[in-house]
Formats: C-alpha cells, structure tokens, sequence
C-alpha cells in the first residue's frame, strides 16, 4: 500500500465506460504505466501492462473499452479482461488476470493507494 494517498485525477475526468486515465507509478523498484477506468459507476485501477506479453493494452491514448464498452483488451493480441475485476475474460492471457490497484473516489477526486494485490 502506498505511504500516502495520491491524487491522480478529479472525478470527471473518467466517464463510465468511455476514455482511461494513464498515469505512472512505481511497480518492482521501477517507473511503470498504470490506468484507471469507470465502469458502472465505479473508478478501477491496472497495471497498463497484459499479462500476455508485457505490453500496454490501450489502443489509442487511454482507450481501454473494447466494443460495447463492458471488457479491457489488449490492443496488440486481443487479450480480453473484465473491467470490474481485471480477471481474463479469453484470448491469449491464459487465465492471467490484470494487476490490480487500490483506487479511492472521495471528495470528487481519485486517488492512488497503492497495490490491491501482487499477482
């Protein structure tokens, strides 16, 4: 968990199944792209890497949403993920769900608390 909560966007920054927000943070000692995204009314956060190949999964600037705006895919192989809870949904992640974050929506911002698990 993060030391520190950090503020990475304000509430309407991020519309319910539409446009992501990119930003970076620290994984493993190093600098790595993370994304958060509305679905459903609820902001989730990833790791902006599949767990196919080590790639980011946006297809244009934090574009997440596969068609019809309900699964995450991956952009380069077509891995697809639940938006809700990064598990894989098919394609080539074999089973491999996303890396969660802890994002908090309080106050009308959202902030980055760190790691909801280390898969």
């Amino acid at each position: 968990m993060a030391e520190t909560p950090r503020l990475i966007a304000a509430s309407t920054d991020l519309e319910d199944s539409g446009r992501g927000l990119r930003f970076q943070i620290d994984y493993r000692g190093q600098s790595a792209p993370a994304f958060a995204v509305r679905y459903r009314g609820v902001v989730f956060g990833y790791l902006n890497r599949c767990r196919h190949v080590p790639i980011e999964l946006d297809w244009n600037e934090a574009q997440f949403f596969g068609l019809g705006g309900h699964d995450l895919v991956c952009s380069t192989h077509g891995a697809v993920y639940s938006a809700s809870s990064g598990s894989c949904l098919g394609g080539p992640c074999n089973g491999l769900p996303l890396v969660r974050l802890l994002l908090e929506e309080r106050d009308n911002a959202i902030y980055y608390m760190g790691f909801a698990d280390e898969r």
